[in-house]
């Protein structure tokens, strides 16, 4: 991806190497600010030794860790081969939860229609004024400060025409769902379009993003990543199975998941793949219904489903679901700083996604292999 820009030669790149290396390092230590990985790279002696003399700057940090999906995505299906190769990663039993991550966004930034319009029409004129400040002389402002106000404005209406659009998507969703006479009016964000307010472990409502991970039971290797803005788990498990398949080559045979993420056609379609899946079956409303007892209108592997989550040794199986998931997700809340995002975007949330994965894996690697070397 570097490429020659004029007819004379500049410095030589960044070296990507050195910015895996920082990223990964400062994933490890919970930092997921750029701004503050540039001030440990002149600081840090840690960091100032991975450097090497060479100046970390935060566009140059923040860009890298962002601008590079496929190549970050092969990355992690690559530690997982190796892994795999090491024995590292069974892939027999896969315990699927969802972290929902504080956005970068307020919830006061969720405006509906009439204000997003007005948004906009301040946002127009902002890049027009910051226009007029660019070709204007003022030496108290360097060229510099009047790009990065130019950017900030055109980046401002940018996010304003994506709410508005997101807007339109959510209105048609909620159009088929309930009457429009019922339904309050939708809202979007015009600091990131793509979050949605969800309900957080605090039972509060905040914007936020839904990260899916796919954690393999044996051995607590991440084997899938995935973002969606919808703050619900179901039809969720049928997309990281596909993930995992893609990644890894395999199919795992069990498939642990909780309650939020029951869906009929999810766990026929993973009955059809061979994979049986451990979740709870929902209480009836009766107190005399048996809900380990099939349906009338039961799928084969809907009512194997039922039949099997009634036997000890599934609930005995299930029990690995907290051990494995919850694990992993204290462990990238509490120490890789998947509390609040840095960034904005369901792509860029999933990038960070994908940094986290590496790292922990990394970890995991190296603490099982530091023995033997």
């Amino acid at each position: 991806s570097i490429k020659s820009i004029g007819s004379e030669p500049g410095r030589p790149a960044t070296d990507k190497a050195m910015l895996v290396a920082f990223w990964l390092f400062a994933t490890r230590e919970g930092i997921g600010s750029a701004r503050r990985l540039e001030r440990l790279c002149e600081r840090d002696d840690a960091y100032r030794w991975s450097c090497g003399g060479v100046q970390g700057n935060q566009h140059t940090l923040s860009d890298f860790r962002i601008g590079h999906g496929a190549a970050l995505d092969d990355l992690l299906t690559r530690v997982l081969g190796v892994l795999r190769h090491q024995g590292l990663v069974k892939l027999y039993r896969v315990s699927q939860d969802g972290v929902r991550v504080r956005a970068n966004a307020g919830a006061a930034s969720f405006r509906r229609a009439e204000s997003l319009e007005e948004c906009l029409t301040e946002a127009r004129d902002q890049v027009q004024h910051t226009k007029k400040l660019v070709d204007k002389d003022d030496p108290t402002r360097t060229d510099k400060m009047k790009e990065s106000a130019a950017r900030a404005a055109r980046e401002r209406e940018k996010r304003v025409r994506k709410a508005m659009h997101q807007l339109k998507a959510l209105e048609a969703r909620q159009k088929e769902r309930a009457r429009k006479d019922e339904a309050k009016p939708p809202r979007a964000s015009t600091t990131d379009p793509e979050c949605r307010g969800m309900r957080m472990a605090d039972n509060g409502y905040r914007p936020a993003f839904n990260v899916q991970l796919a954690v393999d039971a044996d051995t607590r290797a991440i084997v899938g990543v995935g973002v969606t803005n919808s703050g619900s788990d179901a039809e969720q498990m049928t997309p990281m199975i596909d993930e995992v398949e893609r990644r890894t080559g395999k199919t795992p045979k069990e498939w642990l998941a909780d309650g939020g993420y029951t869906d009929l056609s999810d766990i026929q379609s993973a009955g059809e793949k061979g994979v049986k899946v451990f979740m709870p079956v929902p209480e009836p409303r009766s107190p005399d219904i048996d809900p380990h007892q099939p349906k009338q209108n039961d799928a084969k592997h809907v009512a194997e489903w039922r039949e099997r989550m009634g036997t000890g040794q599934a609930k005995e199986i299930y029990r690995d679901r907290a051990a494995t998931s919850e694990r992993t997700n204290a462990d990238l809340r509490q120490h890789r700083g998947l509390r609040q995002l840095p960034v904005r975007g369901i792509e860029k949330t999933l990038m960070v996604g994908l940094w986290m994965a590496l790292t922990y894996n990394a970890m995991l690697w190296i603490g099982e292999t530091a023995a033997t070397l």
